[in-house]
């Protein structure tokens, strides 16, 4: 009797688990399987979430589900369109999914409500440069990454080395947050140089335009960027071996290695890029290393670890040539070096079908230093006669925190997101050769949260954000966004939306700004408030052709106020910073994403920006008087990319046109510079496997071989080119 219950035992059990595991296994178009997606499952008849989980590194996803179907399996992977799937009622069978790759609009993204969603539900303009456009472009750096994105205006000071900054929407270069693998890497204060971030490792960019401070804190006043770093996947290692040259003697090289192993999975990354530049003291370097590392702890429970690490040299021409013509001459010997280093450990925590949270530590250490020795004849202007004198900037900047981050998702309609945010910002900034460096500490606390409302055909983000500064104290941030479906579509006419939203950001003071700088003139201001931005924007997205084909477009309206400046006593020539200017910006933003073919992407876009200075009433230059535009805010900018990408070879066509801006010397050189030209840089790239472990692979930047200037008397490189192998083994 033992022995029968014991056999009927043995044959009930693959029954058993048949009945009560349900596993979906997510892949994209070529098969190979896409981990980190979102799957949830929500019950047919009340849209009731009945269990939640993301892919592990061989695309699965396991659910114990006892109760039958039928139910409504939703698939959500950033750089892919949403998937929903409806099962049977008694489907107990394993699903199979695959994803496709969309038009921008309908793209899965991240960063824009911090959790999954299609981006024209986030009630946000979203951008991303995905792994297969950073693999036919090769940019450089981040720089090079998103300057073909509708909106962004990157401007560089100089060449390769220089820093390189970018404005959104008529905003400072300051009003940016930037965040990689999860790491808020702003110096205190909002700067931060897009030219020393490689993209190597990296698995896409995210760009969301608009005020974002309730999800992101300060710094989110017109635009986040984030990157995030691949996750390895494949259970033989890939191993892949990168070397490249060209103009200017260049040199590149890389090295990766990535997979997956059971519960573990991890992506390894080096690079090294070499430059002489163009002209003297233009040599560039640039080291990089990094790694990804995920494990699977339990099956609600996940481990993830990041870092990256780079070193930089590169030689500072400064400023030289203005619109064509070489006023002064270079600087013979400035040089400047950053080192960057970032670490983040997220701990991922499932309880029941309706929660998430994330538990996540970082560090980030930045350090910096420009250095001139001696000064250079013939850098003077008539106003201050030789201005090249010595001097020895240095900054030394620490961040580090701690990030909980909930999430509640009770409904297919309904998702709400909370959290709390600790940072301690420590660094000291000043000259080397003159007074001791200024010592700021400061540390803050955030309380967030963000509702997020998804109906037959209205859509609704709202949230707020409590902030804790020990610079400025108490300050809140809110941000509302609704998108209604005014139209479902048919196969000529897709779908029509139309969103409007207000939003608002702030930024803190620099820590020279609060806590004092290397001068016997320029005294801190302890008592400085938040920079702000109010925002209100309306737009629409229009589909076509079965969806291949959007056209979208925004008008937006910024007053930034609060903004910091500086004041100056001719008696005593001491100076101390305050909060006195605003500003507007206010302008429109027209895209065009295509999908003609599932090989071939098409992208456009047009940006008009009209900004003037409100209030500047200490203004000692006329350009930056009340009435005035802002400086490198160009009122046209646009851009158009062609993307082709097969299994075989990609190639990528890309242009960027900036109009006339103002701009200016401050120096009062003659002849008098008040603006930089425009100009149109266009750039081609392509790749091709030679056989299945080798690939060649070139770029042409600048392929017009034009003369121009992102930012007045810093010239940028003339046409060059950079070729070479890509040796990749493993990875099935």
């Amino acid at each position: 009797m033992r022995n029968c219950f014991r056999l009927l035992l043995l044959i009930a059990s693959p029954l058993l688990a048949t009945a009560t595991d349900f596993t979906v296994h997510v892949s994209d178009a070529t098969g190979s399987a896409v981990a980190g997606a979102s799957v949830r499952i929500y019950r047919l008849s009340n849209n009731a979430n009945v269990g939640s989980a993301n892919t592990s590194a061989a695309g699965t996803a396991v659910f114990p589900i006892l109760q039958p179907g039928p139910w409504r399996v939703q698939v959500l992977a950033p750089g892919f369109a949403e998937k929903i799937v409806e099962t049977g009622e008694q489907s107990n069978a394993d699903l199979n999914v695959q994803l496709k790759v969309a038009v921008r609009n309908e793209t899965v993204v991240v960063t824009a409500t911090e959790t999954p969603l299609p981006a024209d539900e986030t009630g946000a303009p979203v951008e991303t440069v995905d792994r297969g456009t950073l693999l036919n472009r090769q940019p450089v750096d981040a720089a090079d990454a998103i300057r073909y994105l509708a909106g962004a205006v990157i401007n560089t000071d100089g060449r390769r080395g220089g820093l390189a900054s970018l404005f959104v929407r008529g905003g400072d270069s300051d009003y940016n947050k930037v965040i990689v693998d999860g790491v808020p890497v702003n110096e205190p204060g909002g700067i931060f140089d897009f030219g020393v971030v490689p993209t190597i490792g990296g698995d896409r960019f995210e760009f969301v335009r608009g005020p974002e401070s309730v999800l992101y804190g300060s710094d989110a006043l017109t635009s986040v960027v984030q990157l995030f770093s691949a996750t390895g996947t494949t259970r033989t290692p890939e191993l892949t071996l990168s070397s490249y040259g060209g103009t200017f003697s260049t040199a590149d090289g890389s090295a990766s290695v990535a997979g997956a192993v059971g519960r573990i999975d991890y992506n390894l990354f080096a690079e090294q890029f070499n430059s002489l530049g163009q002209g003297i003291n233009d040599a560039y370097s640039n080291s990089s290393e990094g790694a990804n590392i995920g494990m699977k702890l339990a099956s609600r429970v996940a481990l993830r670890f990041r870092t990256r690490h780079t070193t930089e040299r590169s030689g500072v021409q400064s400023f030289f040539n203005f619109n064509g013509q070489e006023l002064i001459p270079p600087d013979s010997d400035q040089r400047a070096r950053q080192n960057n280093f970032l670490a983040s450990g997220d701990l991922l925590v499932q309880t029941g079908s309706q929660w998430n949270h994330s538990f996540s530590g970082y560090e980030y250490h930045h350090v910096r230093e420009n250095l001139d020795n001696f000064m250079d004849p013939g850098r003077e202007s008539p106003a201050f006669g030789n201005f090249d004198f010595p001097f020895d900037s240095y900054a030394d900047l620490n961040r580090a925190g701690f990030m909980y981050h909930g999430e509640y998702d009770p409904r297919l309609w309904a998702r709400t997101n909370f959290g709390y945010e600790f940072e301690d910002e420590n660094g000291f900034i000043g000259d080397l050769t003159a007074l001791p460096l200024t010592h700021g500490l400061r540390r803050n606390h955030a309380l967030y949260a963000e509702q997020v409302l998804s109906f037959s055909r209205l859509t609704l983000v709202a949230g707020g954000r409590f902030v804790h500064n020990e610079s400025f104290g108490n300050t809140g941030v809110p941000r509302a966004a609704l998108t209604f479906l005014a139209h479902r579509g048919s196969a000529k006419v897709g779908a029509t939306r139309l969103r409007v939203a207000y939003g608002q950001g702030i930024k803190e003071p620099s820590l020279d700004e609060s806590f004092g700088t290397a001068s016997f003139f320029i005294i801190p201001n302890p008592k400085l408030r938040p920079e702000r931005n109010q925002t209100i924007e309306t737009g629409f997205v229009q589909n076509f052709l079965k969806d291949r084909y959007s056209l979208s477009g925004t008008y937006y309206h910024n007053l930034f106020r609060d903004q910091i400046t500086s004041t100056f006593d001719p008696t005593t020539f001491i100076s101390q910073f305050i909060n006195l200017n605003r500003s507007l910006a206010h302008g429109a933003e027209i895209e065009f994403h295509g999908r003609p073919a599932n090989r071939v992407s098409l992208d456009a876009a047009y940006t008009y920006t009209s900004s003037q200075i409100l209030q500047s009433p200490l203004a000692t230059d006329p350009l930056v008087a009340a009435g005035q535009p802002l400086l490198r805010r160009p009122k046209h900018a646009g851009s158009a990319t062609v993307n082709y990408l097969s299994t075989r070879w990609g190639a990528n066509l890309s242009a960027v046109g900036i109009g006339r801006r103002t701009d200016s010397d401050f120096l009062g050189l003659t002849p008098h510079v008040d603006h930089a030209a425009g100009y149109v840089r266009a750039d081609v790239s392509g790749w091709y496997e030679l056989q299945r472990h080798v690939t060649a692979f070139v770029s042409v930047e600048n392929l017009l071989n034009k003369r121009y200037e992102e930012a007045a008397g810093f010239p940028a490189l003339k046409a060059n080119f950079r070729a070479g192998l890509r040796f990749r083994f493993g990875g099935e």
